[in-house]
């Protein structure tokens, strides 16, 4: 299945882009999509004990099932005043 993924902040930065295209397998979570995305920018891996995620806009946990032509979205933690 194909699925977009959105990027923010200092994830943005390391993938040079905001928006990717992934292939996932039939079933994948968003923690599937996040470990081929380890995979391709091993610079993420200290974000991955802290990350959200998001489902078509909804926050949802990393176990979330996808489904064909889902939007997801990585976000780190940020700081800020």
């Amino acid at each position: 299945m194909r699925v977009t993924v959105r990027l923010f902040a200092r994830l943005r930065d390391i993938a040079g882009t905001g928006e990717l295209t992934r292939d996932a397998p039939e079933h994948a979570t968003l923690t599937d999509v996040w470990r081929g995305l380890v995979d391709d920018f091993p610079a993420f891996e200290p974000y991955t004990h802290a990350i959200s995620g998001a489902r078509n806009a909804d926050y949802v946990t990393m176990d979330t099932a996808l489904a064909e032509g889902d939007e997801v979205a990585f976000l780190p933690p940020v700081s800020g005043g």
